[in-house]
Parts: structure tokens; sequence; C-alpha cells
């Protein structure tokens, strides 16, 4: 075998395990069964441990008396009502703890119900907001609202878009503290905490605002998560342009501080950022006003399992007979592309950012771009899909000619190819040089033909991220049975793709790897005909492997999302096209019916064998 055939085959090992370490490293999410909120497991008690403050003085830890804490079944609520939101809000501390997304539902069937993201205390997915102040000087613990503090709603019947509501609580020493909360038409709550003063002597205590998450499954892992390598699930946080993302183990992990008596990390910010927890699609970050300071916390508790994120603002000073307030912001929604957008420009520092566009997101930010607006003019995900395709390989098509011209001149240099091999005989280095001169000669680079693939890869991989993580490709259909792009092909060659009275194997089976459906099989038949431009090489062993490879990728990428098959299949038959006619236009007319033939021709059989 000489030395091209072997740096031909070299070249298509690699490409081949590129992908299956690619298959083995990130397979395709097994899909959660239920909800598609994160469920966790329920704890006793509602008390939060309230941060202490960073600014100016000591400030203490508040708590919440015995005769405040008043079983959350039992406490009086709001109700939250806006176009994409319902749910309410408890006057028991205040917390905004119940909370569904009236655009989503957690799966395709007609009945299934809506996304719940935040739950109260008792429910089986604990996850609410709550806000409140710790005391500094001339303030005690019992003087400032706690967890259970049982608030009076003072003004406003439902919280909505153009409705806000105003809590109102009086400690009977003086201090009369009040809590105005507004949301807008997606997904932002706006928070107001203030504080009247008519004690007759100066006081001091800080805001705060707090994200807690109840509960820990077996094995270290919060139940429902997807726990899926290339997909950051846990705390998410911007301090002054740094991102921060720790998984859910990873703040078990954290130190344990003696001053919040939990395993904490803090971070000072000293202008712009937030913090929170994100999910696959989902998110609730607090967000102080922009250029304010504050301090960041990601803390576990775990005597009480209550996974929590924290802000903290500076110590205010209220003087007698003066009111202080202060305001700050609540994500509780969808990380859709678009609404968090325009909160980025709105002041969220980097909330773009949020969504994690993984290592190429150089490359998944334009693309996810490019595919969204794509989308907006057409209306469909699919055909979006292949519009991307064709804009790719438009943009990709200056490099395709040079080298599918190179592929046209190889073609018609082979038989002077032939005659140099002849004549060197066993002379690889004079075999080696003809050859070289031969390429010089003829403006022709031997290697030309692997840059168009070397390109698809990154492509391949930001594409696949794209799918998986923007909520945009979430149950997105396309037509007929391919009503989530972002799911495997739910057709099967076990069923005849439907035509049989009886069900497909799970997707998360064994069988299902096995009976694929439709597009990976049209994956495969593309590949193939691609293949099929050019004869099959003259060596066995080249030849076995590019007879093989359409069809171990047929395998390979059936359980990927259905969506980058689309583009797969797509970009295979663009890439045919093209081939086909530069190769026509630079003289040589690819055979693509007589090399079909041959393959399926008998080699024969030597003499004696």
């Amino acid at each position: 075998m000489d030395d091209q055939n072997k740096n031909l085959i070299l070249a298509t090992a690699l490409s081949f395990l590129v992908i299956l370490v690619w298959f083995v490293l990130f397979p395709p999410p097994e899909p959660t069964p239920g909800t598609e909120q994160t469920e966790i497991a329920a704890t006793e008690g509602s008390e939060i441990q309230t941060p202490s403050a960073s600014g100016t003085g000591t400030v203490g830890e508040a708590t919440a008396t015995a005769e405040e804490a008043q079983p959350e079944e039992q406490a009086p609520r709001v109700s939250i009502d806006t176009p994409r939101l319902k749910g309410s809000l408890s006057l028991s501390g205040g917390r905004i703890d119940e909370l569904f997304l009236k655009d989503y539902k957690v799966s395709l069937e007609e009945d299934a119900p809506i996304v719940e993201l935040l739950a109260p205390v008792g429910s089986d997915s604990a996850y609410y907001a709550l806000y409140g102040w710790a005391p500094g000087s001339g303030v005690s613990g019992t003087d400032v609202p706690g967890p259970n503090t049982l608030w009076t709603l003072e003004q406003g019947e439902t919280l909505g878009v153009d409705t806000p509501i105003t809590l109102a609580w009086d400690n009977g020493n003086g201090l009369t503290f009040r809590r105005t909360v507004s949301v807008d038409e997606n997904y932002m709550f706006s928070v107001t905490q203030s504080v009247e003063n008519a004690t007759g002597a100066e006081v001091s205590m800080a805001p705060y605002g707090i994200l807690a998450r109840h509960g820990i499954g077996e094995g270290g892992d919060l139940p429902g998560l997807k726990n899926f390598f290339i997909l950051h699930e846990g705390v998410i946080g911007m301090a002054d342009g740094t991102l921060t993302e720790v998984d859910y183990g990873d703040v078990r992990d954290f130190d344990i501080d003696p001053n919040e008596r939990a395993q904490a990390e803090v971070y000072q910010v000293k202008e712009d950022g937030w913090i929170g927890f994100t999910d696959h699609y989902w998110m609730t970050t607090l967000i102080p006003e922009p250029g304010s300071a504050f301090k960041a916390a990601a803390k576990y508790d775990s005597r009480r399992k209550i996974y929590q994120t924290e802000t903290v603002l500076p110590t205010l000073t209220v003087a007698p007979g003066a009111t202080e307030e202060v305001s700050t912001r609540l994500f509780a929604g969808a990380k859709e592309w678009e609404a968090i957008r325009e909160y980025q420009s709105e002041g969220v520092q980097k909330f773009i950012d949020s969504i994690d566009w993984g290592w190429f997101f150089f490359l998944t930010k334009p693309i996810f771009w490019l595919l969204h607006n794509i989308n907006l003019l057409i209306g469909n995900m699919g055909w979006s899909i292949i519009g991307l395709t064709l804009i790719i390989k438009a943009i990709l098509f200056p490099l395709a000619f040079k080298s599918y011209v190179s592929m046209a001149k190889m073609k018609e240099l082979q038989p002077q190819m032939e005659a140099l091999k002849e004549a060197a005989g066993d002379d690889r280095q004079k075999m080696q040089q003809g050859m070289m001169e031969l390429y010089k000669k003829e403006k022709v680079n031997p290697a030309a033909g692997c840059l168009p693939i070397l390109m698809q890869i990154p492509i391949f991989f930001s594409l696949y991220k794209v799918i998986f993580v923007t909520i945009e490709l979430r149950q997105a259909p396309w037509f007929g049975p391919f009503q989530d792009l972002s799911a495997p092909d739910p057709t099967s060659i076990y069923n005849l793709f439907g035509l049989l009275p009886w069900a497909a194997p799970a997707p998360e089976s064994f069988l299902a790897l096995i009976f694929i459906g439709i597009l990976p099989l049209l994956l495969g038949i593309s590949m193939w005909l691609q293949q099929k431009l050019n004869p099959a090489p003259t060596d066995p062993t080249q030849a076995m492997i590019f007879a093989w490879m359409p069809w171990v990728f047929m395998f390979m990428l059936g359980g990927f999302a259905s969506g980058l098959v689309v583009y797969w299949i797509a970009n295979n038959t663009i890439t045919f096209t093209q081939q086909y006619l530069i190769m026509r236009s630079q003289g040589y007319t690819p055979d693509v019916f007589g090399n079909i033939k041959s393959g399926f021709k008998k080699t024969p059989k030597t003499d004696g064998k």
C-alpha cells in the first residue's frame, strides 16, 4: 500500500475516531420522566438562615420567632397572573414561591400540564425567592421581618403586568417595613423594600434577597436534572464581567464558613452582577440594581439540605423619622434568547451568557442568531435548519470550490501518477519527488479535499450545542411525526415508520439504537451517495472502510437530536450537488450510477483461493 493510501486511511480513521469519542463522551441524554421542572425532595422546616450583611458596621442574623411561624398551607396568598405566568405569593415571609410558565408544557401530550418553576415549602419541589433585612446597630433580630413573618396586603389584589402589590409589616417598636412587587410582560419581577423609622433613634440594617432550593437525591444529585456532561446546571453568576458556574455537586464541596454555619462561597461585586440557579431551560436570578456594590454568595446547608444563593446589599442607616428604600430585580422563567437579550440591553450585565453556549461560544452564538432570525422569517424550525445549512454552505463555497477543483484535477492526473509509480518501482523517494513535481506543475493541492471536512467538525459540534441547549428548539415542530427537533427521530423501522399497529421501541432502550428512524436512514443513504461520486478505492482495506462508514454513522447518529440529523442530511445533499457540478465544470464527469453498480459486483476470486 502506497503512502497516499495510508494517509487517506489514517485520515478516515481519525475522523471516525473523533465522532466515536464524541458519541461515547456526549451520548444523547435520556428523557427525564415526569415533569420538565427540577423535582426536589421536600424537607421539614421553612426557616432560612439569613446571611450576615456586608457594608459599614457589624450586622448580625435575623431569625423568625415561633409565634410568627405559620403552616404554609394556612398562610394567605396573593395571586400572580400575567399573559405568561401564573402562581401566587405567600404572605408568610412574602415569599414568591408558586410560579407556572403558561407557554411551556412538560411534554408534547395534549393534556400535559404546564411547567412549574417555583414551589412552596412542603411541596415535592420547594423552590422560592425570599427577601428581607439583616439587622445592624440599634436593631435586634425580632425587629426585622423574618422568613415566616406574616405580612399584610396593603395595596393591590392580584400581581399582574400593570398591577403591582404592596405588603406591609409593623414590628410594633417604631419600624414599618413595606415591600412593593411588580412584574413585566415576560419573566422579570421588581422588588422594592423600604423601612420607615419612627423609633426616635438611628438604626441600621442591610437588605438581602435569597433563592432557596430544598432537597437532595440519592447519590448526591438533584432528581430531575439532566446531569449531562456538556450542560451546566447549578449556580450561575456574573460579578463585574466575570462569569461563575458551579455545579450542584461542587456547591456541596464548598468550605464550611463559620459565620454562615453552612458550606459557602462568597463573591464581592463592586458594580454590576447577578447570581442564581440555572437548569436546562429555566433560570432564577437575583439582580441588584446596576452600579451597586453587593455581596453574592452560594451556600449549601447539609443539615437541612438546602441550596441557596444570596445577594446582600450594603448596610443602610435610617435616621429618626426617615424612610430608606432599595430596589432589586428577580428573573424567574425560561431562558429565551429574545427576552434575556432585552434585559441585557436594559443594564443586566452579560445576561445573554446565562445561556450555556459552551467552549465554541464564538460559533454557537452567531449560529443561533442566524437560525433564530431565519425562523422568524420562515416560522418553522425544521426548514430554518435547512436554510441555515444553505447559508453555511454558501459561506464555505469558495473553500469547497477550490477543494473540488483540486479533486477533479487529481482524477485527471491518475494516469500520470500510475506512470510515475511504474517508473519508480520500489524507489519510494523517487516516486514521492515525482508526485510533488507533478502537483507543483499542475497546481494541485492533494490535501485540499480535507479542508471542508475539517471546517464542518466545529460547526457540527456547535450546532449540536445550539439544538440541545436553547429553549427555542425545545419541542420545536417540523412536520408529521417530527414534533420535537431537540429529541431523537420518533419513527422506527420496527413498525415501518408507523405503518404497522405497534409502538416503536422506547428511545432509551437498546432496540431503539438498532431499529432506527427514517432520518438516520436518509443520513446513511446521503453519505453513501456522496461516496459514489468517485470510484471505490482499489485497495481492499480502504474500500472496506469507505463501504461501511455511511452505515456506521447512520447508527451512531440515530439517537442524536433529529434537528441535527436534518442538518447533516441537508449538508450531504448540498455537498453532493456542489461536488458533482464543480467536477463537471472542470471536465471530469462523475459516473455515479457506474460506481453504484460496481459496488454491487462480487470481487472475483483468484486461482487457488
